[in-house]
């Protein structure tokens, strides 16, 4: 039975710091893995840096890298707009593979969800993400249209029919998508790529909550006890990943905020 986690800092939770910088406030803080963004990456590299400087950084920080962040719109549609999003997602997935993350976030379409076409196209990403060595991780939103809960999730990837297939968890998403927590004793241990960490306030009502709402662990409402438990249950032991998108918090001394996250994340998961 598991009974401890891995703290990662999702770098969205200082994402005015510039990369290698994030890094850096990454092992300084204490956390033993970052989770990177595309786009930050994208950025870094239109400025004339590497994918391997950033690797060197991730490396010689002695950090691991469990996902990058994120491939959209493969879901649907169909046609030469979904060709442009695997070619879109085989540029991501390359990117991950060089800075060494075993998974990429995978997210829901906003609309509409079409459940068949998602499913089949979530397995012709899993069988890209094979050429690379990146498993493509699907991700529920709590305040998209139509995919916020983690039974959404489980029912495309059982739907895809390929062994690869896992989940991103979130505790925020379950309250804003109003999914139990319950729901994450339907998965097993190896089909959980990553679990996000935060919390939620009591106002403004769960439906109307939106990702600048997010706040640490500790200072909201969501059984966060409950949540940790039902990942232990099923044997979960891996990573736990402080991810808030908070314009006072980017407004902060990012080592101040990434030590202040662990200590809540710590007293959160371990009471």
């Amino acid at each position: 039975m598991a009974t401890g986690f891995q703290y990662c800092l999702n770098s969205s939770t200082i994402k005015t710091t510039p990369i290698l910088q994030k890094i850096e406030v990454a092992a300084k803080a204490g956390y033993v893995g970052i989770e990177l963004w595309h786009d930050d990456i994208d950025a870094y590299v239109r400025s004339g840096g590497t994918l391997a400087d950033i690797r060197k950084a991730v490396d010689d920080a002695g950090l691991a890298v469990p996902t990058t962040i994120h491939i959209h719109s493969w879901f649907q549609p169909e046609g030469e707009p979904h060709q442009q999003a695997m070619e879109e997602a085989k540029r991501k997935l390359e990117q991950a593979a060089t800075v060494g993350a075993p998974h990429a976030v995978a997210g829901p379409p906003h609309g509409p969800a079409d459940r068949e076409l998602g499913a089949r196209h979530y397995r012709e990403l899993l069988n890209l993400g094979r050429e690379f060595g990146v498993r493509p991780s699907i991700e529920y939103l709590g305040f998209v249209e139509d995919f916020t809960t983690i039974e959404d999730a489980i029912g495309i990837m059982e739907a895809c029919g390929h062994s690869d297939a896992t989940i991103i968890l979130d505790p925020f998403h379950c309250f804003v998508g109003g999914g139990p927590i319950e729901s994450i004793g339907k998965l097993t241990a190896d089909q959980i790529a990553m679990s996000h960490f935060n919390d939620a306030p009591a106002e403004p009502p769960h439906q109307q909550q939106r990702d600048p709402n997010r706040v640490l662990p500790g200072d909201g409402i969501v059984d966060l006890k409950l949540y940790c438990d039902m990942l232990r249950k099923v044997g979960y032991d891996l990573w736990l990943s402080l991810e808030l998108f908070r314009q006072d918090l980017w407004d902060r001394d990012p080592l101040e905020v990434a030590i202040l996250g662990l200590d809540k994340m710590r007293t959160a998961a371990e009471a």
